[in-house]
């Protein structure tokens, strides 16, 4: 059983910052991207941020240069740094991962999702 446990997403005032964290849980063999998406409501979910397995990060055009996402290997975990934030960044946030596991086909996974509000 595999499991992408999220932590990080709360309230914070407009131009203040946040932290994301997503871990994995259970037994893989490879972790081939990892990332956040997002869903404000009424709108579609949306790509924030991805790494790849090479350690390559592609950025949504609206956080770029605010938003930094960052992972530790050894820990299975991305962060996802958020600075500078405004009120459209309010959604849910999302992880997401596509990971490999001994013996399976791979399959992308979604966490349960973290509230972020940017009040104004």
């Amino acid at each position: 059983q595999v499991q992408l446990v999220e932590s990080g997403g709360g309230l914070v005032q407009a131009g203040g910052s946040l932290r994301l964290s997503c871990a994995v849980s259970g037994i893989i063999f490879r972790i081939n991207d990892m990332g956040w998406y997002r869903q404000a409501p009424g709108k579609q979910r949306e790509l924030v941020a991805v790494i790849t397995g090479g350690g390559t990060t592609n950025y949504a055009d609206s956080v770029k240069g605010r938003f930094t996402l960052s992972r530790d290997n050894a820990k299975n975990t991305v962060y996802l740094q958020m600075n500078s934030l405004k009120p459209d960044d309010t959604a849910v946030y999302y992880c997401n991962a596509h990971i490999s596991r001994p013996g399976l086909l791979p399959q992308r996974y979604w966490g349960q999702g973290t509230q972020v509000t940017v009040s104004s």
